[in-house]
């Protein structure tokens, strides 16, 4: 497992190689925690919410975090000139993309982001269609974003190589470990599934969730004897593809509600 894959490497993932994200990060102790606990990544959300942060603040927290975490910053239906300037500035190794972006503006964002993640309800009609945004990674989340419901995985089955998937919604340490086993994304994704209360992780969850995801993926690697195609695959390739084509899914706010 020596590639790259949009800006990955190897130091940027478990050893068993699935891709945990804590997002709805508030503060630089929390920050610290979920790494040093074993996630690959931590989110910072820019968008109206409970757990919104302001560049600035994210800045010092990026700082004072360990040169390979991967930081992530979550916006919502911001402009793409904005989307890069404070990723930008603060250094953001990538930007996640929640709302109802068209396809110009997310593949201009992902032409100068480190790289992106376009994020969908789970069963919309334009996931057929992420292949032409551009983006490296497809998260795809539930219809309420944040509010801690599951959504039936069955509506992300094949719906794109699992080497490019990254699912989230609803996720707790009870339940991600099936959500690995049904359908071996490259990643999983958490916030209020961590959280004592909105923007305030609970370590002991927090614990429990980063163990539950790397057991599983273990399991499912010895289960096929190998590393499955879902993380084998996940590394040494370009999840984008050559020209940077993919599908796209519609609004979704990552931890915020809206009218679909």
């Amino acid at each position: 497992m020596t590639g790259l894959v949009g800006g990955i490497g190897p130091a940027d993932i478990g050893e068993d190689g699935v891709f945990v994200k804590i997002c709805g990060i508030t503060t630089e102790a929390d920050a610290l925690l979920a790494v040093g606990m074993g996630a690959s990544a931590v989110g910072f959300v820019f968008a109206p919410s409970p757990r919104q942060m302001a560049p600035s603040t994210v800045a010092d927290i990026v700082k004072r975090l360990p040169h390979e975490t991967v930081t992530v910053g979550v916006f919502r239906d911001e402009s793409p000139q904005r989307v890069i300037e404070i990723a930008n500035t603060i250094g953001l190794r990538a930007v996640q993309l929640h709302g109802v972006e068209s396809v110009e503006d997310t593949r201009w964002v992902a032409s100068r982001a480190g790289w992106t993640i376009k994020a969908f309800p789970a069963g919309h009609r334009n996931i057929d269609r992420f292949n032409e945004y551009g983006a490296q990674f497809l998260l795809v989340d539930g219809n309420n974003p944040g509010s801690g419901e599951l959504f039936d995985w069955r509506l992300a089955e094949g719906v794109l190589d699992p080497r490019r998937l990254i699912v989230s919604g609803g996720l707790r340490p009870d339940n991600v470990g099936a959500a690995i086993e049904h359908l071996r994304p490259w990643g999983v994704d958490v916030a209020s599934g961590v959280e004592a209360s909105p923007g305030v992780k609970d370590p002991g969850k927090l614990r429990e969730f980063i163990a539950a995801a790397h057991r599983a993926a273990r399991e499912v690697a010895a289960a096929s004897g190998h590393r499955s195609a879902a993380y084998a695959g996940g590394l040494g390739t370009d999840p984008a593809g050559t020209d940077g084509s993919r599908s796209d899914g519609a609004p979704g706010p990552f931890d915020w509600q809206e009218e679909q």
